[in-house]
């Protein structure tokens, strides 16, 4: 059975490490970091995730701009993006998704039962 590929872009790299090793602990998931913003559209046009995780606040790129150019791109355009961020609370999520968001929110912090749970909602079945 393929793992699914998953995309992890934080400036957090203590944050992004811990949930790479616990995901791939698994052995489910084919995880990739990226820890600049401005990596993270290279990498997914050369990974081809299944799924990316995005945080919104990050230095020099904010998250939205790097959806956007995701986004825009048809070639990987239909690459399902979730915001993880601590922009917004647990109970903010439903009211963010479409305001500032998009994309499915995920509120940081959270757990790794939360993100695999956005991961089986969300991503593209792995061929």
């Amino acid at each position: 059975m393929a793992k699914t590929k998953v995309l992890l872009v934080d400036d957090e790299k203590s944050f992004t490490n811990l949930l790479k090793l616990n995901l791939e602990e698994t052995g489910r998931f084919d995880v990739r970091v990226e820890n600049w913003p401005e990596d993270a559209y290279k990498a997914v046009r050369e990974f081809r995730p299944d799924i990316v995780f995005l945080d919104i606040i990050m230095p020099r790129v904010p998250g939205g701009n790097v959806a956007a150019q995701i986004d825009g791109d048809p070639e990987i355009k239909d690459t399902p993006i979730v915001f993880l961020t601590a922009a917004v609370r647990k109970h903010q999520v439903e009211e963010a998704e479409g305001i500032i968001c998009d994309h499915p929110c995920l509120a940081k912090p959270a757990t790794v039962d939360e993100v695999i749970r956005m991961i089986d909602e969300h991503a593209r079945k792995p061929a």
